[in-house]
């Protein structure tokens, strides 16, 4: 499972990494709200564990931030806040459970597990990108009704770009350093292979941001 972890308690921060990441989780630390959540606009992760009093912008408040974004991450808050009202506000922003520090680390993989079980994140192993297409991640396949799609190397190099950031922009500059290897080339190549892309699909799941790039939107 890939894991973004804000907490900003440094020793405690590098505990959780370490102890999760030995039970075969990735995790990618941040110790404030900012970098967090540029981060986490940029690519996706299958869990947020978020603590609530941390610099520049607080865990409540990045959570709102991305439910706001229709970014919908399944989120554990832990906190030494024991208020209600700070409980009651991060279950209204829909966070699937809260730990109280201090806690242990085994009860924290715990409620990973659980949430895992709830959600299925281990086996969601395709993306919905349409009606009846989808992205398979391990096999790095686009599939029509289950099937195969034959596609270019770059064609398959865009699809794959778009649905691991699905519900965010994926700007000219992020595919010209992906799929084009950071070659000297115009805006315009871009689109007009995009365009032959979209040409060869049954459906229209690729949304063109006039201007900035791509993106495909969450089912």
């Amino acid at each position: 499972m890939k894991i973004l972890l804000l907490e900003d308690e440094t020793m405690l921060n590098d505990a959780i990494v370490e102890f999760l990441e030995a039970h075969n989780h990735e995790v990618v630390p941040f110790f404030e709200g900012n970098a967090a959540l540029e981060q986490v606009e940029k690519e996706p992760f299958d869990l947020l564990i978020l603590d609530i009093n941390v610099p520049n912008i607080d865990g409540l408040k990045f959570l709102e931030t991305l439910q706001n974004a229709k970014i919908q991450t399944p989120a554990i808050f832990i906190s030494a806040m024991r208020g209600m009202e700070e409980i009651a506000r991060a279950y209204e922003l829909g966070c699937y459970d809260y730990l109280k520090k201090p806690f242990h680390l085994p009860e924290l993989l715990l409620h990973i597990k659980k949430i895992d079980q709830l959600l299925g994140i281990r086996d969601k192993q395709h993306i919905r990108l349409g009606a009846r297409y989808s992205f398979d991640k391990a096999g790095e396949r686009l599939l029509f009704d289950n099937a195969p799609v034959a596609l270019t190397r770059r064609q398959m190099q865009i699809i794959r770009l778009l649905a691991i950031h699905q519900g965010s922009v994926v700007d000219f500059e992020m595919l010209r350093h992906y799929v084009w290897d950071d070659a000297i080339i115009d805006n315009a190549v871009i689109r007009a292979e995009v365009s032959r892309l979209k040409k060869s699909l049954k459906e229209e799941f690729i949304v063109n941001i006039r201007g900035v790039g791509y993106c495909i939107e969450r089912t």
